[in-house]
């Protein structure tokens, strides 16, 4: 008999009068904020601007959900459209049931369109958000405790978490697979801010090395549930997902190593251009006095006014008088 564990959540809904706020829901908005949040702070020191993060995760955030949802409904297709069951429950997120392999590719591609609006390149933005992503995902990862899913198989350990009676689920005590990938997720992050300040990573690289310490964590972790899964020899299909983006990713990362090397000097080319720039303020850069240099039709009127003067100088030491021009 287990006499420790993590217990579970009676509901993963809290009732605010009217308005259900779902567990799970909120874990993955909050995860999305601090995402944001930190990515920004690390935007701005590589010499970005604030509040272009958040700016372009308005095109990331709603194309990585929908990608995270097509990729679950996809690949546990019989959950919705077998016989007995009801497709529309395909269209309820807050149930539960986002793949972050198909929330990364899709996210991407509305990270894509943002930079692409805003004039930055993708990868460096990408360098800034990783570490964020992985936090977010350890929040995230909170939402399947308050639905009671994504155990692992079933054991007596003191950090066992424990699971109710309910539909396709048997009581007992699981392996908290959930709290082992949001614990991994943070350890994620902590890695790539360390290697990014001690290696200078630039060009997606510091974003490739989330990528493939995270598929190194969820290989083993996906080993450990036992929720229905599609296999493809003998393997959970997210267990070979997460061996060939994997390999992706770290080729991707030497061979950018070899190609680009260093990291970018500028993020953000708006940011690099004091406010106010245009054809005057670039000629003052260039003069290097801090103001534009006089035009040249201001040069007559010079002519003019000593001209004047020489023909009021009194008469002297026999040479014409000049005017200042200190």
């Amino acid at each position: 008999m287990n006499l420790a564990f993590i217990p579970s959540p009676s509901t993963g809904v809290i009732e605010l009068g009217p308005i259900p706020l779902r567990g799970y829901a909120f874990c993955i908005i909050i995860g999305v904020f601090v995402a944001v949040w930190f990515g920004n702070k690390r935007w701005i020191a590589r010499g970005g601007r604030a509040g272009t993060v958040a700016d372009i995760a308005v095109w990331a955030v709603p194309f990585g959900l929908v990608g995270g949802r097509l990729y679950h409904v996809v690949t546990d297709y019989q959950l919705y459209f077998s016989d007995g069951e009801n497709w529309v429950d395909a269209f309820k997120i807050w149930e539960g049931g986002l793949g972050i392999w198909g929330a990364i590719a899709l996210g991407a591609v509305g990270a894509w369109i943002g930079c692409r609006r805003r004039g930055i390149p993708l990868p460096a933005w990408a360098d800034a958000l990783a570490p964020g992503i992985a936090i977010a995902q350890a929040i995230g990862r909170w939402g399947n405790w308050f639905n009671q899913e994504l155990y692992g198989k079933p054991t007596d350990l003191p950090w066992a978490v424990e699971i109710s009676e309910g539909a396709n689920r048997v009581a007992g005590t699981y392996h908290p697979t959930f709290l082992y990938e949001s614990l991994w997720c943070l350890g994620v992050a902590l890695l790539v801010v360390w290697a990014d300040r001690r290696f200078k990573l630039g060009h997606g690289r510091a974003f490739a090395l989330y990528v493939a310490a995270y598929c190194a964590g969820r290989a083993w972790i996906e080993y450990l549930r036992v929720d229905e899964a599609h296999h493809v020899l003998g393997l959970r299909l997210n267990v070979w997902t997460a061996i060939i983006v994997f390999v992706l990713a770290v080729t991707y990362i030497v061979v950018s190593a070899r190609m680009r090397p260093g990291r970018e000097e500028i993020v953000e080319p708006a940011a690099a251009e004091p406010a106010g720039t245009g054809e005057a303020d670039g000629e003052a850069r260039e003069d290097g006095t801090g103001a534009a240099p006089a035009e040249d039709t201001d040069a007559p009127d010079a002519d003019v006014r000593d001209t004047d003067a020489e023909a009021k100088a009194p008469e002297g030491d026999g040479s014409p008088q000049k005017a200042d021009k200190s």
